[in-house]
């Protein structure tokens, strides 16, 4: 049996680990925000990139060329990948606890999908109709998932399900969209495939603020998360209404996502890959797992999109789709050989 003393030498030392491993995240994404707004056809050294930052530059300093590049170009799409991989991590740590499933985000339940058939049908009424639409299709989309669900058995287990096979459905009818896009085809194509070329203040500020829109009430309800994530059922012997609480984030879950695809496209698997990996080093708790998966989420694409860039501006949404499918099929290995 486990001592009071032993417990308390084990929460002092995942608290240890959690400090350690918070500061090499921040410093990692130091290193990361110096190489992205440095490096490029223009490169600019670390030092005077951290001068042109100053909130206090004189205004001939911010008109030069250099401060005009770093400022109004490499600051926003930066700040836009931190937003949003930290939104799309943050959203899968979600419902990864909610639906007790590790294979739980925004892409496998379907919710990016409908945004993506949203967004893609806004095209054929014009390019301002595209974020209305996406918000509209993710919504749509968890209705769909959640009416599947009910009508199968209701449980966390039957929303895993009905969100694969929602996520086919709309896959196919933006594929059908494609077919009759005609000149709009190749907009449709390069926003699908997730990119951060086009990231503007607004963008970034937009993402930030959905982010933050679906960690506040996360962070709140941390514990009735917990408490859900233990098995399908416990929530209620300890006085939660699992259904409002499910309702109420898989519908932020949405709208946040929705954002980020709204304007940068499908970028998958962020939110598969990150909360797993900071689980292992934080343990289940979902508060600390939150902060964890925003910082984690947001490295990972300042790095793929560093990547993405250095490649010939491929699309982010490829570079995470390689590193998340292979990460895919080892937890799907992982948990067959543990069944």
């Amino acid at each position: 049996m486990t001592s009071a003393a032993e417990l308390s030498e084990h929460r002092r030392q995942l608290y240890i680990k959690r400090l350690r491993l918070a500061a090499l995240l921040c410093l990692l994404l130091l290193a990361a925000a110096l190489w992205r707004l440095g490096a490029g056809e223009w490169d600019i050294p670390a030092a005077r990139v951290a001068a042109l930052l100053n909130p206090f530059l004189d205004e001939a300093s911010r008109a030069t060329p250099e401060a005009l590049v770093i400022r109004s170009v490499r600051l926003p799409r930066f700040l836009a990948a931190v937003g949003t991989g930290g939104l799309l991590a943050v959203a899968g740590a979600v419902l990864q606890g909610l639906l007790t499933n590790p294979l739980a985000e925004p892409y496998t339940l379907g919710i990016a999908a409908g945004a993506a058939f949203g967004g893609a049908l806004g095209f054929f009424f014009g390019s301002f109709a595209v974020t209305p639409m996406a918000f509209a299709g993710a919504m749509a989309a968890l209705w769909l998932v959640s009416l599947i669900a009910a009508r199968s058995g209701g449980g966390a287990a039957y929303i895993v399900l009905a969100g694969i096979i929602t996520n086919a459905i709309l896959s196919a009818g933006v594929t059908f969209l494609k077919a009759i896009a005609d000149d709009r085809l190749s907009a449709i194509v390069l926003w699908l495939m997730g990119s951060l070329s086009g990231a503007s203040p607004l963008s970034a500020l937009s993402v930030w603020g959905a982010a933050l829109i679906l960690f506040i009430p996360a962070f709140i309800y941390a514990r009735q998360i917990d408490a859900v994530s233990l098995s399908e059922g416990q929530g209620a012997l300890l006085g939660i209404d699992e259904k409002k609480l499910r309702g109420l984030l898989l519908a932020l879950s949405s709208l946040a996502t929705a954002a980020a695809v709204s304007f940068f496209g499908i970028i998958g698997f962020v939110g598969l890959v990150v909360p797993h990996l900071m689980r292992t080093f934080t343990g289940p708790a979902t508060r600390p797992l939150l902060i964890f998966s925003f910082l984690g989420g947001g490295l990972l694409l300042a790095l793929a999109d560093g990547a993405a860039q250095n490649l010939g501006e491929l699309p982010v949404g490829v570079i995470t789709a390689l590193i998340g499918g292979p990460f895919f099929c080892w937890i799907l290995m992982g948990r067959r050989r543990g069944a």
